[in-house]
């Protein structure tokens, strides 16, 4: 005789469970997150239905840049204490959230280019270009650039926070000190320089990271360190190269909105690296 299958049950039956139903004098979910803000912060220009996607997509890379330079930040001060120990998590962790900034433009992607065109002139302006936190990234990371603050000129608090950033040594700036203060031959201009201006590759420096890689079993933690970088790098790097692919799929060769030439101007950043004795050294290997 064949067995009855267990009737389904409609609900899940919550009347063994211990929940707090009155939250009237206790911290809520809604109010520890603040989602009354981050929910009323999606205002669409126009009518079309897309726009929300677009909005939010950006938003929450926003969102995940900050946590990236939350961690970034903490990593620069362990280097500086020479605590490393902390680093290989928050790097980890930067290399994680990366992932999600890398597959956000395959949600963006699904923006046609006729649904985009429908809604970018209510744009008008403004740009990722703009993007205060993106700058920050680049800049604390190691790729300065002082022409490119000109832009937050309107917006003094926003600049000047970006002009210290500007002048402030950068996580490879403070990676290098670490591997002279450990002993490592870097010469002085590597490490105390005008670090408003982009990085030069040293070949001083170069031979310093070989010995490290040469050397992994007694320098292992600057061993592992370097290859944290290079993740990092890499992603960014993949991160730069989806986004050229995605404007291109979805404007072609349009200029972008804040008045760079849209692909050609993104395609010149797909060379940029920033730690780039870590990637010539593979080949002496």
């Amino acid at each position: 005789m064949r067995e009855s299958s267990p009737p389904v049950k409609p609900f899940v039956d919550l009347s063994d469970e211990q929940v707090h139903w009155d939250l009237s004098e206790s911290l809520s979910y809604s109010q520890y997150l603040n989602l009354d803000k981050l929910l009323d912060s999606q205002h669409p220009l126009s009518y079309q239905h897309d726009e929300m996607l677009f909005i939010v997509i950006h938003q929450v890379s926003e969102l995940w840049m900050k946590l990236c330079l939350h961690e970034l930040g903490a990593t620069v001060d362990c280097v500086r204490r020479d605590d490393l120990g902390p680093t290989f998590k928050m790097l980890s962790r930067v290399s994680t959230i990366q992932q999600q900034l890398l597959q956000s433009w395959d949600v963006l992607a699904t923006i046609t280019p006729s649904d985009y065109s429908a809604f970018r002139n209510t744009l008008g302006k403004s740009s990722g270009f703009q993007s205060p936190q993106y700058r920050m990234l680049e800049f604390l990371i190691g790729n300065k650039n002082a022409d490119t603050i000109k832009v937050f000129r309107a917006d003094p608090p926003t600049y000047e926070m970006l002009e210290r950033a500007l002048r402030a040594p950068s996580l490879y700036d403070e990676v290098l000190r670490l591997l002279s203060r450990r002993g490592l031959d870097v010469p002085p201009e590597a490490i105390d320089r005008d670090f408003t201006q982009p990085y030069q590759a040293s070949k001083p420096v170069a031979a310093a990271w070989l010995s490290v890689y040469h050397n992994s079993v007694k320098e292992w933690d600057l061993y592992e360190l370097a290859e944290r970088l290079v993740d990092l790098d890499y992603k960014f790097q993949l991160w730069r190269f989806a986004h050229v692919k995605t404007v291109e799929r979805i404007i072609g060769n349009k200029r972008g909105t804040g008045g760079t030439g849209g692909v050609s101007y993104l395609t010149k950043a797909l060379e940029l690296k920033f730690f780039p004795e870590l990637w010539t050294i593979r080949t002496s290997m």
